[in-house]
């Protein structure tokens, strides 16, 4: 599931393949944009905004989104791809190196001057050059009666954590998805938000538990019935979320109160 660190190590393989190399190739694979063609362009750069991902190309900006699916993977000129070719949203080629984008949730071409009506409305990014954790404490605590899980999922209050992340945030704080923002330690939970991200920008397999080994990577997300890594219990789980945009929950009866 594709969340802040992963976008970014995402942005960071991409503009080292891409940046300073002029397109042979553009194809955007969207009915909106389906004519658009940057062939000759130049990518400048390719960096992470939250979740969101931004191919810098002459005067635009590429906007993509992976939301649950979604990858951009590079391949040599003439290789096969390891995904199928139906699910390519944009193709992107330059001599040496061919960059796809699958199943992204989300595909725009913008000018560079418009580049922040996609993004401007996020918060702090938790691996980005703009963070600032006093800012991300205050936005956050302006939804004092909100569930403290759901306040962090809200990428306007501080951007790259998604359901992953917010589940094991609560359990690690030992805090339930549902207490009020305004009974939580907020600086305790920002910080480790943000190291916690860190942790991980720099590998595809995500870890909260500092296990690499597959079914060990996690405290409580995905483990719904299994019994808690610390005291034994049973994890609950449901649902919780806003405006019928709700996320799966689980969390330790004991350990979170």
């Amino acid at each position: 599931m594709p969340e802040g660190d992963t976008v970014h190590l995402t942005a960071a393989l991409q503009h080292a393949a891409l940046a300073g190399q002029v397109l042979t190739g553009f194809d955007l694979r969207v009915p909106r944009f389906a004519t658009a063609d940057l062939t000759g362009e130049t990518v400048h750069e390719v960096v992470a905004r939250g979740k969101h991902l931004l191919h810098r190309v002459g005067e635009f900006t590429l906007h993509s989104h992976l939301k649950m699916e979604g990858a951009w993977r590079t391949y040599a000129p003439g290789a096969a791809w390891k995904r199928p070719a139906h699910q390519a949203r944009a193709v992107l080629t330059t001599a040496s190196v061919v960059s796809v984008g699958f199943e992204l949730g989300v595909v725009e071409l913008l000018r560079r001057e418009d580049e922040e009506s996609a993004v401007g409305h996020l918060g702090p990014d938790l691996l980005g050059p703009d963070w600032d954790a006093g800012v991300a404490v205050a936005r956050l605590a302006s939804h004092p009666g909100e569930a403290i899980y759901v306040a962090a999922l809200d990428q306007r209050n501080l951007a790259g954590i998604g359901n992953v992340y917010a589940n094991e945030l609560c359990f690690l704080r030992g805090v339930l998805p549902t207490r009020p923002v305004s009974e939580v330690d907020l600086p305790g939970f920002v910080d480790l938000a943000e190291r916690m991200l860190r942790a991980n920008r720099d590998r595809w397999t995500r870890s909260t538990t500092g296990d690499l080994r597959p079914g060990q990577t996690s405290w409580v997300y995905g483990r719904r019935g299994r019994p808690c890594r610390r005291c034994g219990t049973r994890l609950l789980g449901g649902e919780l979320g806003r405006d019928q945009q709700e996320r799966t929950v689980t969390w330790c009866p004991v350990c979170q109160r």
